[in-house]
């Protein structure tokens, strides 16, 4: 077998706020804003990472859209807030520093900074709409942030 490389291309997430869903994502997460798109009563918003130029994330009411049946309407609704619909997760560099911003920000924690046993680092939070994000700090990047908070105390200790 031979390993294959997935990348994101195109995401879209249920939310009840488009306002409110935009303004975290650009605001707090630093995405900017590909496009906005209304038609036939549907609103979306495609976002992004501003490195990462073909990654669209699609913030959608799903009440707005015509596809969606009357009677799915409410189900949907009710799913939104308990964070059942969506969940995305994201590398970073410093978990901690990451939980911090958004912490900061006053998104819901699910969970803070952890060390899984495999040695990767991760925390998580809900976006306005319950959507997950999942913050995830490679081993390597935990092993050499161990490494240099290590050699740090070391240099402050008397010899």
């Amino acid at each position: 077998m031979t390993s294959t490389d997935l990348k994101l291309s195109f995401c879209a997430l249920a939310v009840h706020d488009l306002g409110e869903a935009l303004a975290f994502y650009r605001d707090v997460l630093g995405f900017e804003v590909r496009d906005a798109l209304e038609s036939e009563g549907t609103r979306r918003v495609r976002v992004g990472p501003p490195a990462q130029p073909d990654v669209r994330i699609v913030l959608e009411v799903p009440s707005t859209d015509p596809g969606v049946p009357q009677a799915d309407r409410q189900e949907i609704a009710d799913l939104i807030p308990d964070g059942l619909l969506g969940c995305l997760g994201f590398v970073t560099g410093n978990c901690d520093t990451t939980f911090e911003h958004i912490e900061a920000a006053g998104a819901e924690v699910v969970q803070e900074p952890i060390n899984q046993p495999d040695g990767v680092r991760d925390c998580a939070f809900l976006d306005p709409s319950g959507n997950m994000l999942r913050f995830t700090q490679p081993r390597l990047a935990g092993l050499a942030l161990a490494s240099r908070q290590a050699h740090a105390v070391r240099g402050h200790q008397a010899p």
